[in-house]
Formats: structure tokens, sequence, C-alpha cells
């Protein structure tokens, strides 16, 4: 008989309970990501203030505790009765969905938060919350927790008590200091490296505003505060890059709707690179102002080829790609009303942005390029634009080459790849393999219902510095596009995906590091893409096995390895896997490949300016940049965060990698 469906069923969700309750609604993962989202809340808010020119100091401290706290110099939130509410403005902002300051543009001309969900989700997802408000000479404080009813439930957010003022201060301001609830969240460990990184370019976003890092935990305090802005951050991107010209061009302007800030330069190599930001917020999905930026910059240096002689009349225009091969600009600008595409503010999509920004881009541009210091500049970026578009006519051949159907099916994939039955890209698998002896034994341990496998004859190709033509001419390179089947660069398109999960086996060795860094490298700049949609993975093969009678042990680490021999107990053996060949089909399905056993780490990309900057350093030109930066981070007597990781997951979880 079917069950009844009533009013009585409905279940009405009150306070916080909706954000507890589906918290991936409102932060995205309960992951690491959704961890740091909750600090990234408190912190937008801070750069709030300062973006409306009430703040110009803010300290973000990662305790012992495990907790968080974020301070800024700006105005304080209010501490007054809510005229229909009738509680504290603190009160209001940290317990009730949708309410804030940032609705209209009378508190905030900029703002990132524009939800209103921010301070009430970081409350509701946390252990405890406490707020400190500096005001007007006094200080106040309200504190926020978990609590249990009668029935067990578990309510979070709740206020202990009123706000109340505790005291005489100096201080301006207000302090945030929350403990993220780890029955809720996968990880509870804030990242020293994620924080960091992040205060650092919202340094460089606002132009003299310091930012002070402490972590507690490491013992460890750094101040961010750069005068330059972005001109600086340019600088920084850039560094070890070979530049076409110094120095960059840096454009500021405003309209009724939008002020911006964007630097344009350009480097030796092949690859563009626009960082654009919205109200301080990283839109790593473009948006409509980065069109804007690309319409403007294509106009103008059209026509100063034009006037100047570069193109002739019976030349045609040369495309905005050709303008954009080698270019590393930063876009930041502020707008009221601001539409982005989700919670994530991942894409700007407000329509007006384009039209704005294209004006702003296109007046400023025309008018820098016309003094005197910049004419051998454009000179070289023109004559760069120009090879440019001969290579993309060169790289469409290529392209055309590849996608023939015979060049792709006859000579590239017959007996290489070896096809899942499966006709769901969603749930098939492609394993790409170091060499042909592990590749055989995947090909032997498979579930050839939906995992395929690609083994790779040797290293491909390094991508970077290399242009698209080069690229294509690489054997191995041409299987890995052929495989995945949804084409390359600006043609790149994951909804032809044949595969939702590509994962990199190679064996856990130098030259597997470098076949990875390869693969990656690769991905990141062709099929960019591939990475932001979560579709890479990186599997993970045992190091050892160790075995006494009935007892076998997989070991994934050095740092394990002392534990599994203890539980193993005297008489034990112990048998290293050099390589991924050295593995049976049996043992290789069931340590790397079974979805209910293996590893796999998710690559993410969280910050597009910091991987550029990582990429150009491990897989570029500059040797002495690469050898610095590995005598300033590897620490091989130190246990990394990374195995540490590894160790707190078990092995049927998926694990993200900033």
């Amino acid at each position: 008989m079917a069950k009844t469906y009533e009013s009585k069923d409905i279940l009405v969700l009150e306070g916080l309970d909706a954000v507890r309750l589906r918290p991936g609604m409102y932060i995205g993962t309960t992951g690491l990501k959704g961890l740091h989202h909750l600090l990234w809340e408190i912190v937008d808010n801070a750069i709030d203030e300062a973006s409306n020119g009430f703040a110009n100091k803010i300290i973000v401290t990662l305790h012992k505790d495990g907790s968080a706290s974020v301070e800024d110099n700006g105005r304080g939130i209010p501490v007054d009765m809510h005229p229909t509410l009738k509680k504290s403005g603190v009160e209001v902002v940290f317990t009730q969905l949708h309410a804030g300051g940032k609705f209209n543009n009378e508190n905030y001309s900029y703002s990132g938060g524009l939800h209103g969900v921010g301070s009430s989700v970081v409350n509701a997802l946390s252990t405890w919350c406490q707020v400190n408000v500096y005001k007007e000479g006094k200080e106040y404080e309200v504190k926020f927790a978990c609590k249990e009813d009668s029935k067990g439930k578990v309510h979070g957010g709740i206020a202990l008590a009123p706000l109340k003022e505790i005291g005489a201060t100096k201080k301006q301001g207000t302090l945030v200091r929350f403990l993220p609830d780890c029955t809720i969240f996968e990880e509870c460990d804030f990242s020293n490296d994620i924080v960091s990184k992040r205060l650092k370019e919202l340094a460089f976003l606002n132009k003299g505003l310091q930012i002070e890092f402490i972590d507690e935990r490491e013992n460890t305090q750094t101040i961010y505060k750069f005068d330059g802005g972005l001109v600086d951050f340019s600088k920084y991107i850039n560094s070890g890059k070979s530049t076409l010209f110094e120095p960059c061009f840096y454009i500021e302007g405003a309209s009724k709707l939008v002020k911006l800030e964007c630097t344009i330069s350009y480097t030796d190599g092949y690859n563009e690179n626009i960082f654009s930001f919205v109200n301080n917020i990283p839109t790593t999905e473009g948006g409509t102002h980065e069109t804007g930026l690309k319409v403007a910059l294509t106009k103008v240096l059209n026509d100063y080829a034009r006037k100047n002689n570069y193109l002739k009349e019976k030349d045609q225009n040369l495309l905005g790609e050709d303008f954009r091969e080698g270019i590393s600009a930063i876009l930041s600008i502020k707008m009221k009303t601001v539409q982005f595409e989700g919670q994530t503010k991942t894409k700007l999509g407000n329509p007006e942005a384009k039209t704005e920004v294209e004006q702003i881009i296109t007046n400023e541009l025309s008018k820098l390029i016309e003094r005197k210091e910049y004419e051998k500049s454009l000179e070289l970026l023109i004559n760069k634009a120009k090879g440019a578009a001969k290579a993309r006519e060169a790289a469409k051949k290529a392209k055309e080459l590849t996608r023939a159907k015979n060049s792709i099916d006859s000579s590239t994939l017959v007996g290489k790849l070896s096809s899942c039955t499966g006709h769901k890209a969603e749930l098939n698998e492609l394993f790409i393999v170091e060499g042909d002896s592990a590749g055989g034994s995947a090909k032997q341990a498979r579930d050839r219902k939906y995992q395929a496998i690609l083994p790779l004859k040797g290293k491909p190709l390094n991508a970077e510095k290399k242009r698209l033509e080069q690229v294509l001419q690489n054997e191995e390179i041409r299987t890995i596009i052929s495989a995945l089947g949804a084409g390359i660069g600006d043609d790149f398109n994951a909804k032809n995906l044949k595969y939702h999960k590509v994962i990199i086996l190679a064996d856990a060795d130098q030259d597997g590091a470098h076949i990875r860094a390869i693969l990656l490298t690769f991905f990141f700049r062709y099929m960019r893409e591939l990475v932001t949609g979560g579709y890479v993975y990186i599997g993970m093969p045992p190091l050892y096995k160790v075995s006494k009678g009935n007892f076998t042990e997989y070991v994934y680490s050095d740092i394990e390895l002392p534990e599994a021999i203890e539980r193993a107990g005297k008489g034990y053996t112990i048998q290293r896997y050099k390589g991924l060949g050295e593995m049976n089909p049996e043992q290789l399905w069931e340590t790397t490949m079974d979805p209910n056993k293996r590893t796999l780490v998710r690559v993410d990309l969280e910050d597009v300016a910091e991987a550029e900057r990582m990429v150009n350093i491990l897989m570029g030109d500059n040797i002495e940049e690469r050898k610095e930066y590995i005598a300033e981070h590897a620490n091989f007597n130190k246990e990394n965060d990374f195995d540490k990781k590894m160790i707190q997951k078990k092995i049927n979880k998926n694990i993200d990698v900033m």
C-alpha cells in the first residue's frame, strides 16, 4: 500500500538546521575546500571593510586548539537592537540566513559577500563561535555553540546569552573566532599553505592593506603588505619568466558601475594567462569582465598595428588569441550588485560588466600606448602576435590531422588503448599507465565494464613553453587526446569526454613522479577544464607488502611501515614494489584499482595564479629558480603534509589535492 503524503510529512527546518543538514548547498563540500570556505567567508567580510575604506589592517590566526580567528580594525558589526527581530545586530548576522548589510549599496559600495549567508553558515557549522566587537570605546561579546535538545538532536549556532558589554577599549573593529564542527567536516585541520597563499593574494589585490597571518601551531608570523598592488602581483606571477618588455601596462579607471585595475604584461612563452577577480573574489572560470578585457585589447592593438603600418591594407586583422599569446594579465574589478554564478563565485554573469570593462580598457589603454616609452614594447608585442598567427594556422592543420578518423582510430589508438565496454562516460575510468609491463597487468586486473587502460611508452612531451602545433606532434600526447575524445585547447569540451575519471598510474619513484608532472602540466596547459572539473586523479600504488602467515598488509608510505611491521610480529617478510610491473594483476586490482579499496588523489585547482607560478618554476626553462625552490622547500627528513594526509585517510576515500 502506498505511503500517504500529507502536510504533516513536510519537514520545516528552523534557524540554521538547514545548513547543518545540507552543508554542501552552502559551502560546496565538507572536504578540505569546504573547511577553508568557512574561513574565507569571515576573511571576505573583513576585506569588504578594507575595500570600502573602513579598515587597513587584518589579522588571521590559526590557533592550537583547531579554531581560527579573523580580526579587522573596521567599523565593527552593529551592536544596537534590530527593530523587528529584537536582537542585537551581531546576533542577527550570525543566526539569520540572508541577513546582512550588503543587500543594498548604502553600507558597502563593493562586496564579495552578497548572499547574506556567510557569517551565519560559519556559525551553523562550528562547534562554537565567539564574536567580539570594538565600537565607540566599548567592547561587546557574544558566544554561540551547538546545543542538544531533549530528543537528542543537535542544533548549531545557538546564542548562549545575548550580546553583552564587557569593558572599555581603545580598539575598533570586529574579532570572530570559530571552531569547525568535526562531526560535519571530513577534515578539521586548516592548511598553512592554503591560507597563506590566499592571504598573500588578497594583499596584492588591496594596495596598502596589511594582512598579518599567525599560525600558533607552527609558531610562525607573516605580514603581507604591497604598496605596488597589482604591479607587485604581476612581478610575483612572472618571476622566473622572461618578460617581453618592462614595465607592464597598468590601467585603472572607473565608471558609475565599475571600478577597475588591470595589469597587462607579456612573456616569451606561448600560454595565455588571465587572472581575474571581482570584489576580491577569484573568478577562476572568467566571465563577462574577462570578455570585456579581451575585446578591448584586440581592438586597441589592431588599431595601433594599422595606424603604425605593422598591418598593411591587404592584411587581415589579427585575432584576439594572437594578441594573447604569452599574455599575463591581472584584472580586478569592484562593482555593485554582482551576479556570480552560484555561491562558490567562480564566474561573473553581469552582462553590463562586459560593456563597462571594455569601455574603460579601450579608453585608458589607447591613451597609454601612445606614450613614447612603450613604442619598442608594442613593436615586440605585435611581432609576437604576427608569429602567433602563423603558428595558429599550423596548429589548425595539426588539429585537423589529429581529428581525422583514420589518423585517430587506425594509427593512434589501435593496439594501444584497451577500452571499456560501458557507454556511460560518468561511470567510465581511463587509467594512463606508465610502461607496457604495468599496462599488461592493469589490463588483466581491470573491470572491463568501466575501466580502460592506456599504457604509455616512455615519457610524453613536456608541454610547458611549447606551442600547440609542437605538442600535437608528440605521439603519446596525440594518443591521450584521441582516447579522451574531448578535443584540445580552445576546442576542448568536457561534454564530449569518454571518461569522467582520468587516473594517472605511475611508479612510486622519480621517473613516475616526472611522468605525473608532465601529464599534469599538459592537462593544465591544454585541457584545463579537465582539472577544474575534477576529472583528473592520481592512483596511489603501495610501496610495500608486509606478510607473515595469513597476515598481509599493504603499506603506502615509509611513515606507515614500522607500525605495519609491529602488527605483523616476528618472522615477517617485506616485499618492496619498485614499480607497478612487479605486482601481479590480482595485487594491482586489490591495492590500486578496486574502487572499494584503492586510494585516489583528486587533482584540484584552487589558486590559478599560484598554480601558474608553480608550473613555470617546476616545468619551465629557469633551472636556477627551480634549484632555489627545491633547496628552500624540500625537506626529506620531515614528514610532509601529503604523507600525513595519506595516513589519516582510509584507502577507500578520495582525497582532494589543492
